[in-house]
């Protein structure tokens, strides 16, 4: 069986880390290249950067500061934010990003997808979905989640694999920074509809709900933020608990 990984999330404002609640209120969290160095240091599996601007102001992810965070680290790196080119994508993996996530530009031009993953191979192309529910139906949300779709999670999610995306990383906002536990049954509709991996994201605020994500809602990985920037769930010990439970993890 294939390790489950620990990712911890850094969602970069203006050259700081940020942290809010439901994609609201945000608040400083640190220095982006000491954070990443820690994690890598603690054993987190992989990073994830996302300038959660970018999109919003209509400008680049911050190349300087992903040449930064990359030298600082030797683990899995993905970036997102703003990503909406081939040329964007080859400027980030040539300042030594792994992969790349993308989100509202996938929305408005499916195709990209195909376009990303025909040039630089679909192991590298991470499609994000931010998603609420709305009435009762899960939905896509784009540009920092403050903008709506009418597509369904899941089928959206099924469009993405089919055109190449590797990965998919699910956000559920209803959960973001609630620390109240992932979405359990979303999660789990995606993992067992789709052939490609799911990290989870958003909600997790202990160690039972990275075991009741990876058991329950079968996730491939579970990505959180707040809770190891400020330390309230350590990396290493996290992974031990998981081990006890016969949850396969990298130690």
């Amino acid at each position: 069986m294939l390790t489950k990984r620990i990712i911890p999330c850094l969602d970069v404002k203006d050259g700081r880390t940020v942290k809010g609640v439901n994609f609201v209120d945000l608040r400083d969290a640190g220095d982006p290249v000491e954070l990443a160095d820690r994690y890598a240091k603690e054993g987190a599996d992989e990073l994830v950067f996302l300038d959660i601007s970018a999109t919003l102001e209509k400008r680049k992810t911050l190349v300087d500061l992903v040449k930064s965070v990359a030298e600082a680290v030797h683990i899995p790196f993905t970036v997102g934010g703003g990503i909406s080119s081939v040329s964007d994508v080859k400027a980030l993996l040539d300042a030594g990003a792994d992969k790349v996530s993308v989100n509202s530009s996938a929305v408005k031009n499916p195709g990209l997808i195909n376009e990303l993953s025909n040039e630089f191979g679909s192991q590298c192309i991470v499609v994000a979905i931010d998603s609420r529910n709305v009435d009762g139906v899960d939905l896509v949300h784009t540009h920092g989640g403050t903008k709506p779709t009418e597509l369904k999670t899941l089928e959206w999610a099924k469009e993405v694999e089919e055109r190449g995306a590797g990965e998919i990383l699910l956000t559920s906002m209803d959960h973001d920074g609630t620390k109240a536990g992932f979405a359990m049954e979303l999660t789990k509709q995606l993992s067992e509809t789709l052939s490609i991996p799911v990290i989870a994201s958003g909600g997790g605020g202990t160690e039972q709900h990275f075991k009741d994500i990876f058991v329950g809602g079968k996730a491939d990985a579970a990505l959180a933020a707040s809770i190891f920037h400020y330390k309230e769930v350590e990396i290493a010990h996290l992974k031990n608990e998981l081990k006890k439970v016969n949850i396969p993890v990298r130690l």
